[in-house]
């Protein structure tokens, strides 16, 4: 597995820890990006009993602000067994292509580091090429595949990682 690569952060992106104040935007983000529903009660559950989570949301300076909303992307990621799994990763659609899924990405693989993770891994759609090439600027690499993994509609899962450990 290739190594994640130094940090590529756009100025304008503030990023943040979630809240709850936060839960509606984010579940409306999670609606329009079309994500396996969690909904507002998984979010919530997450962000009280979330020990070994990173729930993080992403703001433009007021100067960019799109559509006039306060949030613009989110990811949720869990520390398990020594690796990073990430949940959800999504960005408002009038936001993307702005590094704003970068920097959230690049924050989490931050965070393993920093927790010893070995690696992360992920699920995309096998269709969802736009997400793989994020993923991909970030390192991740295909290891393997999930069939019919996701449902409405049903489609295999890609399943991506990269490494995390540090060079010696």
């Amino acid at each position: 597995m290739p190594e994640a690569g130094p940090a590529n952060t756009v100025s304008a992106v503030t990023l943040e820890p979630m809240t709850e104040h936060d839960l509606l935007e984010v579940v409306e983000i999670e609606e329009i990006s079309n994500l396996s529903p969690w909904g507002w009660d998984a979010y919530h559950f997450e962000l009280q009993n979330g020990l070994g989570s990173l729930m993080l949301v992403a703001r433009l300076s007021p100067d960019q602000d799109v559509a006039h909303k306060s949030i613009v992307g989110f990811i949720v990621a869990r520390q398990m067994a020594g690796e990073i799994h990430v949940n959800n990763v999504a960005v408002r659609p009038e936001a993307r292509r702005l590094g704003v899924g970068q920097s959230l990405l690049r924050a989490v693989l931050a965070w393993g580091r920093e927790h010893d993770s070995t690696q992360a891994v992920l699920e995309v759609r096998a269709e969802n090429t736009v997400a793989q090439k994020l993923y991909q600027a970030c390192g991740f690499e295909v290891i393997g595949r999930r069939r019919r993994y996701y449902k409405a509609p049903v489609e295999d899962a890609l399943l991506m990682a990269v490494s995390l450990k540090r060079k010696p």
